[in-house]
């Protein structure tokens, strides 16, 4: 007769909880935005690079777009610049945008793939392995100048040519892209991260688009914990956009969001990276966690 321990048999059950997600989603895209306050915590940032790992190793191809506006902005009132902002985006002259990339594809685009390939080569690897891009690489992100003028060097996607996202994929890369594009003359631009993560989603038809920021999810009333909404329809969400439910950094997120979902994208997920394995609880439990937005 098999003898039962509890806390064996719960470690069990949430393995066999997991097994069904892990077939679901063999094989499948899943664009990983990261960013924002998350950052901060060197080691927080150090769990959730091992749960991408993870996802990984079970089978998943992850690709991960990552912002960094904290520390831009915190490099740039070492300078004596005072960070101004247009609807949520980064008024970016020619001196914001060289920190910019300084901050972004020479800092921390760097440290999450050394990160990725410290842990990695801490076991066997099985041929896995992170590597850094920016837009301009291969032509990955060309841009045109933002719509509005007073942002100066932001750009809109133009185009996303994936060939070499799917060719590292292929070759069991984990790409770590920094949000930098380049236009057809050449000019670097700053580019909204989640944008970026929801046009790449749409290119390589994702099963999943993950943002990950420092709350819990969207909220009905943004000043009540306790209203989180756990699923939420495109309709709903516009309309928690024009009632002004949804504000400031959060509005390209949803935005983007939206247009991932139009694009093909499966589902779109905003979880707390600040909570423990948040990526694995939505990913693999029937409970999840944070807020999922549906066609």
């Amino acid at each position: 007769m098999m003898i039962k321990d509890k806390g064996i048999d719960k470690r069990g059950e949430i393995l066999l909880e997991a097994l069904p997600y892990i077939k679901k989603f063999w094989n499948k895209i899943v664009v990983i935005k990261y960013g924002g306050s998350t950052m901060k915590d060197k080691d927080l940032e150090k769990h959730i690079i091992k749960d991408i790992i993870l996802l990984k190793y079970v089978g998943m191809k992850p690709v991960i777009v990552h912002g960094g506006g904290l520390e831009i902005s915190a490099e740039m009132e070492k300078r004596n610049k005072i960070p101004q902002f247009v609807n949520g985006l980064r008024v970016t002259d020619k001196e914001t945008m060289e920190i910019t990339e300084m901050v972004l594809t020479g800092k921390i685009n760097t440290r999450l793939v050394a990160e990725i390939n410290l842990y990695i080569s801490e076991g066997p690897g099985n041929g896995v392995k992170g590597i850094g891009l920016s837009g301009e690489d291969a032509q990955l992100l060309t841009v045109k100048k933002h719509r509005v003028p007073e942002l100066g060097l932001v750009g809109e996607v133009e185009k996303i040519d994936t060939e070499i996202l799917t060719i590292l994929l292929e070759k069991n890369y984990i790409p770590v892209i920094a949000t930098v594009g380049v236009d057809k003359e050449g000019v670097r631009y700053n580019i909204n991260a989640d944008v970026v993560a929801s046009q790449i989603a749409i290119s390589l038809q994702a099963q999943k688009l993950i943002y990950l920021s420092n709350v819990d999810g969207i909220f009905k009333d943004f000043k009540d914990p306790n209203s989180l909404i756990s699923s939420l329809p495109i309709d709903q969400a516009k309309e928690l956009i024009k009632s002004g439910k949804i504000q400031k950094g959060m509005i390209p997120k949803v935005d983007s969001a939206v247009q991932a979902l139009k694009g093909g994208v499966n589902k779109v997920h905003f979880l707390n990276g600040k909570r423990a394995h948040s990526v694995l609880i939505e990913l693999f439990t029937d409970s999840g966690i944070g807020t999922e937005i549906i066609r």
